[in-house]
Order: C-alpha cells, then structure tokens, then sequence
C-alpha cells in the first residue's frame, strides 16, 4: 500500500513537468583584431609596470586602498560569501534545543476527557484536570535533497560569489582607467596654462612695443587696442584653465576618497613622453582577462542552475521531523529516564497539486532570466571586442593627427618671429602679426590636447583588453 502511495505521488508531480530550455552561446569571437595573430597582450601587464609615472602609481595605490564605490564592492563580495553559508545551512538538518510548558484542560464529554477521567495517571491518581505539559529535549528538521534542489542552490550561491569577485576586480579596471585619465588630463592642463602664460608674456611686450610706436606716431590707436584685447582675450583663456586645474585635481581627490588637496605630479615631461605600445593580443583572450565578460558568464551558469532549481519544485520533496526528549506533567517526572523519554519520527512526501501556476510562473521567468543572461554574455563579448577595435584605430589616427599638428605648431611658432620683423619694417600689418599669434597659441593649445589624448587612448585600449585589476 505504502509503495502505491509512494507511486502516486511520484506519477502526479512528474505529470507536464516542464523541460529546460537549452541555450547556447552562439558568439563566434574573431580570431584578430588587425590581421595580427600574436598571442603577446599588455592586458596580461601588471597596472604598476605598465604606469611608468611614479606620481600616478602613488596616486592608484591610494585609491585602490580608500576608494568608497570599492569599499563597498568588498562588502557585496562579502554578502554573497554569506549566501555560501546560508545555503549550505539548507543542507544540514536544523536542530534545536527546546524547553516547553504547556497546560490543557479538555472537555469532559470529549474523547479525550473521557478517557482522562477514567484514567490513573500515577497508581491511584487520576489524570489532574487542567494538566501541565512540561517538555526538556531536541527538535529536528531536514528536507532531504533527493532530487538536487538544494545543493544546485548552493553551487549557484557559490558562482554569484566569484561573479561578486570579479565586480570588484572591474571596479578596479575602472578606477584605475578613470585616474590615469584625469591624471593625464592634469597634466595636459598643467602645460596648457604655462603656454598660454607665455603667450601672455609675449603679447604683452608686443603691446608695450606698439605703444612706443603709437607715440612716433608709427602705428595707429586701432592697432594698440586689437593687441590689448588679444591680451585680455588670453587672460581670460588662463582663469578658464585655473579652474579646470582645480576641478581635475578633486576629481582625482574624489576617487581616492580625500578632501581637496594639491595633486602632486611632474609636468615638465608631458610633452615629450612616448605613450606605452599596446599589444591587443588576440581577441579570445577578452574571455580570461576581461571581468564584465567573466562577470556575464558566471551569472549564466548561475541562471542555468536557478533554472534546475525552479524546475525542482515541481517535484516531491520529503521532509524528515524529529522529536526526542523528557517529557512529564510534573518537574519530577521530567528527569533521565527511560519512562519519561519521547520521541517521534515523521518523513513526509509532498508534492505541489494546488499552487502549480504559481510554480510554473517561476519557472518561466527562471527560463526567462537565463534567456537574458545568455543575451548579456553575447552583449559584452560584442561589446569588449568593438571597444578594443575603436581605441586601436584611435590610436592610429592620433598618431598621425599629432604628427600633423606637431608640424602646424612648430611652422607657425616660426611665423611669430617672421610677422614680427616684418611688421617692424612696416612689410605686414598688424592683423597679421594678431593672426599669426592667434593661430600658433591654438596650435601648441590643441598639440598638448593631442598628446593627452594618446595617454588617454593606450589607456582606454588597456581598459578594454582587461588590464588593470591585476
């Protein structure tokens, strides 16, 4: 008979249970990037080699130490390390020590009351109306995981738990991305304001010496206030850069978690450093080096797990209770021995009829979720390999761009002495000498833009071939 039951509840449960979703990854990665097939990747570079600059290095180790979003990111890598034990809880049978007291008083024309009135308790006592119920011992409960449901549970705990990991390694990616950047970009400003310090110095002597002329009565009042509003117009030029010094510096501050305070950095050499050369290797390695990539792919097989979990639901669970301990209506009757012992032993085999929907609905939207997990995975490959491809051709496009405006700026830097002599000699006009300046100072202006954006562009490149947390 027990066999029967056992079957019928089997045979119900596993009636239009529904079948996994199977889904594959479909992504094929190209096997290049440039035609190169070299395995070599700067991504594999430690950040503190591949920063040469001591101040940047200094500034990174700060941050990686106070940043506020990574303290944070530790606390979510420690959170799901307490999932791991919660759920490998679910595991192990849940015991716990009891102390009960209870009293009852049943009707006399009961079942029960009846049967207490007609009954000794003790040798010449009958049952004491209402009645203590004194209990000192053990309650036990354990879902046996016959069909995996638990322990899937625990592995899928265990995956967000490296998912978490690899969060915070692509914070770091960032963070260090995002202060190497700003840094640069300091320092770009750092040079931009000393250019314009000189064109300052420059268009002011150029003033002073039209003044002069003016009073010969060699150059006109026109000319005197075209060269005095080109000093003011670079003046104002100068306060703009002051304040984005001071933005970029507390942008850095920020990321390290610090109050406004002098950066410290050399910004003699920024103009004739050679940015690192950047090896992309080739483009499968995106999937060992890149944390968003490996982030996607373990919340997947996280997703494929939930899935088995939902699906198990469908299914019978047996429940196993236990009860073992001193029980007795009096104090002195709840006392070691083998007369006042209780226990009990029940297994249950269950198996949802009623709430099914419910059930089914939850495994649609576990089926769901891993559809789009699968989805997010395919996204970041995609995504990793565009990044890396558009920085690369960034790169090359900078180079020339420099190599062009390097030329512009030393020309026209040469043309400022020329316009010069020749409006001495009264060979050019002064628009000219005005036109000439204006042109170098935008030149040498947008040569130092240039350089920082080849920093900034081998960084982005490092960034998105998943350098940086290492």
């Amino acid at each position: 008979m027990k066999k029967i039951v056992f079957i019928t509840i089997v045979f119900i449960a596993g009636c239009k249970v529904p079948a996994i979703v199977q889904v594959e990854n479909k992504q094929v990665v190209p096997t290049t990037f440039n035609q190169s097939k070299d395995s070599i990747n700067s991504a594999d570079i430690k950040w503190k080699t591949f920063f040469t600059d001591p101040n940047l290095v200094a500034l990174i180790d700060t941050a990686l130490k106070n940043n506020y979003e990574l303290l944070s990111t530790f606390q979510d890598i420690e959170i799901a390390k307490n999932s791991i034990k919660i759920k490998h809880g679910d595991l192990l049978p849940k015991v716990n020590a009891a102390v009960g007291l209870g009293i009852e008083k049943t009707g006399r024309y009961t079942a029960s009351g009846a049967g207490n009135a007609s009954t000794d308790i003790t040798p010449g006592n009958g049952v004491p109306e209402p009645i203590t119920d004194i209990f000192l011992g053990f309650r036990a409960s354990w879902e046996a995981d016959i069909l995996g449901k638990l322990h899937n549970a625990k592995k899928a705990a265990v995956i967000r738990y490296l998912k978490s990991v690899e969060g915070k390694n692509f914070i770091i990616t960032n963070l260090v991305a995002e202060i190497a950047n700003s840094y640069y970009e300091l320092l770009a400003l750092d040079n931009q304001l000393e250019i314009i310090n000189q064109a300052i110095d420059l268009q002011k002597n150029q003033l002073e010496i039209l003044k002069i002329q003016k009073e010969a009565a060699v150059a006109t009042e026109l000319a005197v206030k075209q060269f005095e509003a080109q000093v003011y117009n670079s003046q104002s030029k100068q306060f703009d850069i002051q304040q984005n010094i001071t933005e970029a510096e507390n942008k850095i501050n920020y990321l390290l978690g610090r109050y406004p305070q002098n950066i410290v950095r050399n910004q003699t050499t920024f103009t004739t450093q050679i940015p690192t050369t950047i090896q992309t290797g080739i483009p499968s390695q995106l999937l060992q080096n890149r944390p968003d990539i490996k982030q996607a792919e373990l919340e997947l097989q996280a997703a494929k797990l939930d899935v088995k979990i939902a699906r198990a639901e469908f299914l019978p669970s047996l429940g196993i209770t236990g009860v073992l301990g001193l029980q007795g209506f009096k104090p002195k009757y709840v006392l070691p021995n083998l007369e006042n012992l209780a226990f009990s032993f029940v297994g249950d085999l269950a198996a949802p009829i009623i709430n099914r929907n419910a059930i089914q609905a939850e495994f649609k939207n576990a089926t769901a979720n891993q559809i789009s997990a699968m989805y997010d995975y395919q996204k970041a490959i995609l995504n990793s390999y565009i990044e890396v491809y558009n920085q690369m051709s960034n790169i090359n496009n900078l180079n020339k761009f420099y190599e062009i405006k390097n030329k512009e700026a030393t020309t026209l830097s040469s043309s400022i002495d020329i316009a010069k002599d020749l409006f001495k000699y009264d060979r050019a006009n002064y628009l000219e000498v005005l036109t000439v300046q204006r042109d170098a100072l935008s030149a040498k202006l947008e040569l130092v833009e240039a350089k920082k954006n080849q920093f900034i562009a081998v960084t982005n490149v490092y960034k998105a071939l998943g350098g940086g947390w290492r």
